[in-house]
């Protein structure tokens, strides 16, 4: 595995239409393809999270989910 590689992934089973589901179990060398990939596997971004995960680090690189409160 490189240092590059992005994965999908959502809480809900991702039935993308215009994408088939061997889509959703490959890893990405990019990261932008991989957030592109990710937001077309949702019809509705506010009731199904997704997210594109740095695989190397398990950072979350990017996320349709709510922004998380911070206590400030």
């Amino acid at each position: 595995m490189s240092t590059s590689d992005y994965r999908i992934e959502s809480s809900f089973p991702l039935h993308g239409s215009l994408l088939p589901p061997t889509m959703f179990k490959r890893l990405y060398a990019s990261r932008s393809l991989a957030v592109v990939m990710a937001v077309k596997s949702v019809a509705d971004p506010s009731r199904q999270s997704v997210r594109v995960v740095h695989v190397p680090t398990g950072e979350v690189v990017f996320d349709t989910g709510p922004a998380p409160l911070h206590a400030g």
